[in-house]
């Protein structure tokens, strides 16, 4: 069976940050005022009155302490809490697209790939901004690719499903060199009146290139030796906005990002440690053996949980590298992130696991070695 690899890796963060304390300074505005504003029926008890939230509580739940975002303005004011933007015309490449153009340069520059190299082009996100014309074709366009290219949605585990999706394609012989993108443009999502959730997204995009080990040239270039996708039907990770929302009576829904944060933690983390044990022991690679681990970068508490069972004992930090302090939770592209930034200091024959999980629930595991 034909040896693939990683051999490229590309990043893209917009340049505008919000921090935790901004956040917070803005909700506890709008908490005072929603209160203020219905003080009789709290009183009744006909209304819930809304609690503050904190930067302590917001670090201590997740380790976020802040996030990038591509459209700042809108999102701090207790009037809007939403990003601001114009729509873009047709003639206009979408924010997702201008993303990805960028993060695939980088990783194209780092696997010594031009556009005339790439054969396919993968688009894999949790979220899109149109249905059609596929976002990877009009990034395959902006590059000068040939061959093909298409969108595709794992949610969280997009990234994972999407370089797994690229090695078949290799292995089959209908492509030879796979740009895979993960533009998340998360900010939109979020419900910024939300204590549970105001503080979880930020917006980035991660690039990988792939391709057979025989025909890399980086320096710094990963195979991929085996890989388990798995998914199992929930409802505690949702988004319910789809075309036909339109179409349905008073009261639309908005897109904003819903979980049932405590079972998601019980339910998954299991599927998530028992997809990794499981490919590691088929892998005949003992838990000793892994020298890094780039997991989702969704929750700091349920990385520690998952590496501690992985591993047997508490992680080094450089073992299960976190993003989650300045990037937040990234959606597909965080385990990206991860191996983007801390893929270095490693030597030939050294094991490492690349995972993202998510809504579906959705597992992506990748079984890495250092070329």
């Amino acid at each position: 069976m034909k040896n693939v690899v990683i051999s490229g890796s590309g990043l893209y963060t917009p340049t505008e940050i919000i921090t935790n304390d901004e956040l917070v300074n803005s909700f506890n505005h709008y908490v005072d005022q929603f209160n203020a504003v219905h003080v009789e029926a709290i009183a009744c008890g006909d209304v819930t009155a809304l609690a503050h939230s904190s930067s302590e509580f917001i670090e201590k739940a997740s380790g976020i302490k802040a996030r990038h975002v591509l459209h700042k303005e809108g999102i701090l004011d207790t009037a809007i809490m939403r990003p601001i933007f114009a729509r873009r015309s047709a003639e206009q490449m979408p924010e997702m697209v201008e993303m990805a153009l960028d993060a695939a340069r980088e990783a194209m520059a780092q696997a010594n790939k031009t556009a005339s190299d790439i054969d396919l082009i993968i688009c894999a996100a949790s979220n899109m901004q149109r249905p059609y014309p596929a976002l990877a074709i009009e990034l395959q366009q902006l590059l000068g690719a040939s061959g093909y290219a298409f969108d595709m949605n794992v949610a969280c585990s997009s990234a994972t499903f999407a370089i797994s999706n690229a090695v078949n394609a290799i292995r089959g012989e209908t492509a030879k060199v796979v740009l895979v993108v993960n533009p998340e443009f998360a900010s939109p999502q979020v419900n910024y009146r939300s204590r549970d959730s105001h503080f979880i997204f930020g917006d980035v995009c991660a690039a990988t290139i792939i391709e057979a080990e025989d025909s890399c040239t980086s320096d710094n270039a990963w195979r991929i030796n085996s890989m388990r996708l798995k998914t199992e039907f929930s409802n505690n990770i949702r988004c319910d906005v789809g075309y036909t929302e339109h179409c349905l009576p008073a009261d639309p829904l908005v897109p904003f990002f819903k979980q049932e944060g405590r079972k998601v933690f019980k339910e998954l983390l299991p599927i998530v440690a028992d997809v990794i044990l499981s490919e590691m022991a088929s892998a005949q690679v003992a838990p000793e053996q892994l020298k890094r681990l780039w997991l989702h970068q969704a929750n700091i508490n349920m990385n520690i949980f998952a590496v501690k069972k992985i591993l047997g004992r508490d992680p080094l930090p450089e073992e299960a590298p976190l993003v989650l302090d300045t990037y937040a939770n990234t959606a597909s592209a965080g385990s990206i992130i991860a191996f983007h930034k801390y893929k270095t200091g490693l030597v030939a024959g050294d094991h490492a696991i690349l995972c993202s999980f998510g809504a579906g629930y959705s597992v992506g595991c990748l079984m890495l070695q250092k070329c």
